[in-house]
């Protein structure tokens, strides 16, 4: 209920503010999990939160910046060409691909830190969605990289979505045939679930 209040009120702040001349733009900066792997036009994160945020009346642009096999390090070396200068959000989605891995966390959780001190840097807020490592890594490393992430966002006091593929990881009927990128359903799980924390930092936009 909290949630949904959270968001009403989001959704009410964005469309009482007349002064926005146009539409806000999120930026998605992510891995094969927000760019749509496998999936048809239409189907993606992106497309689909797009969707999602337009039915709610909210007046923003989603721009799709994720590429496949993309290592947190991959993220940040892009960060200029691939975050636009009239940005005015970023959700940052990266790090499965460390994880899937075994990478050391140290690099990964440096390059999500200094990717949140460009956005920063370039007056954007930041949503950082979290990942969970697997119960078949040890238990050290998924501690370290399961960490990483909350780490970061109190360090910046960016904002935090816990774990991005949450209600979804693990089912076979949410899932594409590799078990690991959602399908078009499980897509729609996963923008349900992080749209009231979107929500939220386009809010945060509006009140800057």
């Amino acid at each position: 209920m909290r949630r949904l209040v959270q968001a009403g009120a989001a959704i009410a702040l964005l469309l009482a503010t007349p002064a926005l001349a146009k539409p806000l733009k999120l930026v998605v900066l992510g891995d094969s999990l927000s760019a749509g792997y496998g999936l048809k036009a239409g189907e993606g994160f992106t497309d689909q939160l797009a969707a999602a945020l337009k039915a709610e009346k909210v007046d923003v642009d989603v721009v799709n910046a994720g590429v496949s096999g993309d290592t947190a390090e991959d993220g940040l070396a892009r960060f200029d060409w691939s975050v636009p200068p009239d940005a005015d959000a970023i959700l940052v989605e990266l790090g499965a691909n460390d994880m899937l891995r075994a990478m050391p966390v140290a690099p990964a959780k440096a390059a999500l830190a200094e990717i949140v001190q460009k956005a920063k840097a370039l007056n954007l807020k930041v949503l950082i969605a979290g990942m969970l490592a697997p119960s078949n890594l040890p238990q050290d490393y998924r501690t370290e990289f399961d960490g990483m992430f909350p780490a970061v966002a109190k360090a910046s006091g960016a904002a935090f979505y816990p774990f991005f593929l949450e209600g979804v990881a693990g089912s076979a009927a949410l899932n594409q045939g590799d078990g690991m990128h959602p399908n078009p359903r499980g897509v729609a799980i996963v923008v349900k679930n992080i749209l009231p924390s979107v929500e939220d930092l386009l809010r945060s936009v509006v009140q800057k």
